[in-house]
């Protein structure tokens, strides 16, 4: 036997009376363990134990489908190693709302046709250099000032991002955000967030204008694997001690090689693959996971 951890998570600010109902479901599932209480109303754990952690997550999974349409998340972790020396973290629909590429083909009147193509890369149904290529050629001629004009009144932090990169930093872990998208943007949401670093695709310009492509090779999904081992080799860490968190079909790849790899409001087939799944809860629900309580939580102005 393994021991396990049981997570349950509620949007902040909500009603505690689903979070009771799940509480309740859980003991009745994996024995009347003693709730320990991360925030009160909004997230608790319970330890439990199961021969492997295929049998932990059909737990969760029984758990999690006879709460229905509660506003719950149910993530199971196991007890061991449970903080991470290192985060790697997607951008577009991670750490902030937004899809950069959509709201940039906007300023064109392009958003509808772009945006459908970004939703099949996303589910994996186009390979993703192949429908960055198009979209971006689509963008052809688009100035660079519009890009600023895309950051500045479209681009907004998913809740809790500042917290949870503040957080894991003030407790020695290595923060890196690692798009597929475009420097212009992670370096500036790297900054107002509070990564380490940023790595993502380079814009094509000429003339202060997009040309349409992006400078050397498009940085996909290998690029993001290649990244997350880079960071974590480097400070000697094992891949337990490793979290990738993501949205996209282009994140499976980090997802997988992380000790933790976690889908965060995702598309179907990453939360399928991913070692937990957060629909509800903030990002601030990743500390959670690894065991923070929320007075541990590192304030930001």
């Amino acid at each position: 036997m393994s021991a396990f951890v049981l997570v349950l998570i509620s949007p902040s600010g909500g009603s505690a009376a689903p979070l009771d109902a799940a509480l309740q479901a859980a003991k009745n599932e994996i024995g009347n363990a003693t709730p320990n209480w991360l925030a009160p109303g909004e997230a608790c754990e319970l330890q439990f134990e199961a021969g492997d952690a295929t049998a932990a997550r059909a737990a969760r999974d029984r758990i999690a489908a006879g709460l229905g349409s509660a506003p719950i998340d149910v993530c199971v972790v196991p007890t061991e190693g449970r903080r991470k020396g290192l985060l790697i973290a997607d951008m577009d629909s991670t750490i902030i709302q937004q899809e950069c590429i959509d709201e940039m083909a906007d300023m064109l009147g392009l958003k509808a046709r772009i945006a459908a193509i970004t939703e099949r890369a996303m589910r994996g149904e186009l390979p993703f250099e192949a429908a960055l290529r198009e979209r971006l050629g689509l963008l052809a001629g688009l100035e660079v000032r519009a890009l600023q004009r895309v950051f500045d009144e479209r681009i907004v932090l998913m809740p809790g991002a500042r917290t949870l990169v503040a957080t894991m930093r003030a407790n020695g872990a290595f923060t890196a955000l690692v798009s597929g998208g475009f420097s212009f943007f992670t370096s500036r949401v790297a900054a107002a967030v509070g990564f380490d670093v940023n790595r993502a695709n380079e814009l094509d310009i000429a003339d202060e204008k997009l040309t349409g492509g992006v400078v050397g090779p498009i940085l996909g999904r290998e690029a993001k694997l290649d990244a997350l081992i880079q960071y974590r080799d480097a400070r000697g860490l094992a891949a337990e001690a490793t979290l990738a968190v993501g949205d996209g079909a282009n994140d499976l790849a980090m997802i997988g090689a992380a000790g933790l790899g976690v889908a965060y409001r995702a598309k179907p087939v990453v939360a399928a693959e991913a070692d937990a799944g957060i629909m509800h809860g903030d990002l601030t629900a990743l500390l959670f996971l690894q065991g923070y309580r929320k007075d541990d939580f590192t304030s930001v102005s």
